[in-house]
Formats: C-alpha cells, structure tokens, sequence
C-alpha cells in the first residue's frame, strides 16, 4: 500500500569535501564548527573567568562584532572556533589578557530559506531562523511521496561544497541514535528510490518501490505481486532490462527458480518481470509494450 510519511531516523552521516582533495569519513559533523557565520547571526560571545566579558551581540550587515574592549571584529565568513581564535588573538594584542579562552556559540542564525526539493509532497522554501531537525523539516514538506528513497542529501550553506547524507528509516528504536540538524540556507533533497514491476498475469501487478537499500530478487518481485494467478504461463516469463544500447529480453523459468533448479536473480531499478497468460493472450507481446505499460502501473511501497 501506498505510504507517504517515513519518518523514523537513523543517520548514516559523513562529509564529502571537494576541492584540492577529497575527503570522507563515517563519524558524525561537529554542526556548530562546520557553519561559517553570517550577517544577521546572533552570536553569545563569553570568556573563562571573565564574567563582565560576557555578551549577546549581533553580526551587522558589514560582517562585524561590536565587542566590549576591542571594539568591531569581523567575524563573518569564520566558523566559531576561527572567531573564537580572532577575539582571543585580539585580547593578547590589546593587553587584556594573554591566554583568554573565548567561547563563540550562536544562538540565532540570521532568518533564511532551508530549500526541499525531490520526492516530498511539496517542495520549496521553508523560511527558518535556527536549525532544525531533519524530520521537522520533512514534516514541513508534507513528508515523503511513495516513491522517495530513503537516502537523503543535505548540501550545507557554509560556502565549503560540504554535502551529509543521511539515511531515513521505519526503525523507532533507532531513531534517536543521531539527529542530523539542518540549517537556514541548506538544501535537502530527496531522490527517487528504485523502482521493479511485475506485470501480466500475477494476482497484483504494479510497480514496487525498492525501498530501505532492498535488494530485491525474481522470486521476492513475483511474492510481493502476491504471486502467479492459475492461468499463468510461468515457463514463457521474461525479464525485460534496459540497457544502454535498448531493451534486451531474458528468459525466467520460474517453475525451476521455484524448485532451486536455476538461481534466481536479482534485480535492477526499471527491470520489468512479465508473466503472460496461458491462454495465448500477451505471449508474444514485445519488450517495447511491455515497458510502455509500466507507465500506468500501479505503484506500491514495500516495507
């Protein structure tokens, strides 16, 4: 049956960043570190032992701080260590003090749009002015549509080419493990997930999303369509596959797949399985009608 909502999280997270080089890794982003600061940031500036230091100060529009002692710092375009590393620079150059351990955290990013596009049901902007979790973001977006796949891309606003993926899936005991924070300019997308269909005579044919990383087989397709019906001439099924040079026709004996004779297959996105009728009806129909009515086939997410 259809479903429109998945929102249940688990987060595979890791960084891809392009450039000289390229980096990946499988540990969780330091959110507050990787952000480079921005006009219109609220930022709470504090320093160890130095309580009259301490202070709530907005970034202006030139990119600066109006901060007590050192007057304006330009922070915008540092993430919070750098600015963190700046004030306290500047401390030592004013003889303030020498070794000061500053602490940047922002407390409001400037107002800006978090943009969803792909498999949602409805994509676009979303003004924010602070993070916001993944599922918060998703659920403003009306959820995903049946076909979405569980794979998420988010694309992060710090001007680093920095892109996170993470992973939705129907686990609740996971679901707190990690929450992957989604910030005012950052762009979500949601691609479509793989898609097989099974057509012909078989009790439910449709198209069956391949949801959750499944990898699905010839003989799992045939039982999510709920099976051949009695009138099924199940020694002429084929497979049809796209290929880059056409659509190419392979032969499914699925009485011997059945009886472990023959080894099952695996599939791919867009692959169709046909199971024409006994009777003679749609044996000889060709690979290009079968692909053409997958076009109306319903469509079913698999759990």
């Amino acid at each position: 049956m259809p479903v429109s909502l998945r929102f249940l999280l688990l987060v595979t997270v890791f960084t891809l960043r392009c450039g000289t080089g390229c980096i990946c890794h499988g540990q969780a982003l330091r959110q507050t570190e990787s952000l480079l600061l921005s006009p219109g940031d609220l930022i709470h500036i504090s320093v160890f032992d130095a309580p009259e230091l301490d202070q709530h100060a907005r970034i202006s529009d030139s990119g600066e701080l109006s901060l007590a002692l050192i007057s304006r710092v330009a922070v915008a375009g540092l993430t919070p260590p750098q600015a963190e590393q700046r004030i306290s620079s500047l401390l030592a150059a004013g003889g303030y003090m020498r070794h000061a351990q500053v602490s940047v955290l922002v407390e409001q990013y400037a107002t800006a749009d978090i943009s969803v596009s792909g498999q949602v049901q409805h994509p676009g902007t979303y003004p924010v002015s602070t993070p916001r979790n993944l599922l918060d973001v998703l659920s403003m977006a009306g959820g995903f549509t049946p076909v979405a796949d569980i794979h998420v891309t988010i694309q992060r606003r710090n001007g680093k080419h920095e892109t996170v993926y993470a992973a939705v899936v129907n686990d609740a005991d996971m679901a707190l493990l990690n929450a992957v924070l989604i910030y005012p300019g950052d762009l979500v997308i949601v691609p479509k997930a793989g898609i097989v269909y099974v057509l012909g005579d078989v009790s439910r044919p449709g198209g069956y999303v391949m949801t959750n990383d499944a990898q699905l087989t010839v003989m799992q397709a045939i039982a999510l369509a709920a099976g051949t019906t009695k009138t099924a001439y199940e020694n002429r099924a084929r497979l049809v596959r796209q290929t880059a040079t056409g659509p190419v026709e392979i032969p499914l004996p699925l009485k011997d797949m059945e009886k472990g004779r023959h080894p099952d297959l695996s599939l791919q996105a867009d692959d169709v399985v046909f199971v024409p009728y006994s009777a003679g009806k749609n044996i000889m129909l060709g690979a290009s009608s079968i692909l053409s009515s997958t076009g109306g086939a319903a469509i079913y997410a698999v759990h």
